[in-house]
């Protein structure tokens, strides 16, 4: 019991310190949001409103610069003020802006936010365990290896939300009558609006916490082929 005790150590300082993130994350948005009220981006969020069998799709405009969309572990979606400043300017279009609300609410959908939760404890205690067994055989830079592999878990296993809701969003985009194309569209601008003006990533695509923007389409594609061959089928 004694050796499995940091290991459980582990699993309840992950819980907390992800409980702390919730609710530090949760009071920052709520003071620095507004609710989102754009005539144009509202029809069509009715639409995928309509499409969800719901009243309505609640956005708020979260006050940073950075382009961003988010969706808080309440299930609230936000959209940063860099980002629809973009689409004011018009370098970013309402069905764009709407493909990225999409997707939000596909991490909402998917339950995302608590498998984060889950993630996050069983990988501080992965970090351990691994830790304590490298460090018998590598004294000194076991603990960094340890590390080093529980971030490269965490970047793949958020890779896989992104294309969960990537395809969610294809998915309603589709269904509200807005298509999928937006959504490939905005991804071929994604390097410029967020500064990365030279389209290469900035560090090793296993390494990046997001898919590719090319294999991000390529899903989109392939999902598409994929959904209109099972409906001719049907």
């Amino acid at each position: 019991m004694l050796k499995l005790t940091p290991i459980l150590l582990a699993v309840l300082y992950g819980l907390i310190m992800y409980r702390f993130s919730v609710w530090r994350t949760g009071r920052e948005l709520t003071a620095k949001s507004s609710p989102m009220s754009d005539p144009t981006l509202q029809g069509l969020l009715d639409h995928m409103a309509r499409a969800l069998e719901i009243k309505t799709i609640p956005v708020h405009i979260y006050d940073i610069e950075p382009v961003n969309g988010l969706a808080a572990p309440d299930g609230r979606i936000f959209i940063t003020r860099g980002f629809y400043d973009k689409y004011r300017a018009g370098i970013v279009s309402a069905p764009e802006m709407a493909s990225v609300i999409a997707h939000e609410l596909g991490h909402v959908a998917l339950g995302h936010a608590r498998r984060r939760m889950i993630d996050f404890s069983g990988q501080n205690a992965m970090r351990v365990a691994l830790g304590m067994v490298l460090s018998r055989f590598l004294p000194g830079i076991g603990v960094y290896i340890a590390n080093a592999l529980g971030s490269l878990m965490a970047a793949r296993l958020s890779r896989q939300d992104e294309y969960e809701a990537d395809a969610y969003a294809t998915a309603l985009l589709v269904k509200s009558g807005i298509g999928a194309e937006p959504q490939k569209t905005l991804f071929t601008k994604l390097n410029r609006l967020t500064g990365n003006t030279s389209g290469k990533a900035p560090v090793a695509a296993w390494l990046m916490s997001h898919p590719k923007t090319e294999d991000r389409i390529a899903a989109i594609d392939a999902n598409l082929q994929k959904w209109n061959a099972d409906t001719i089928a049907d």
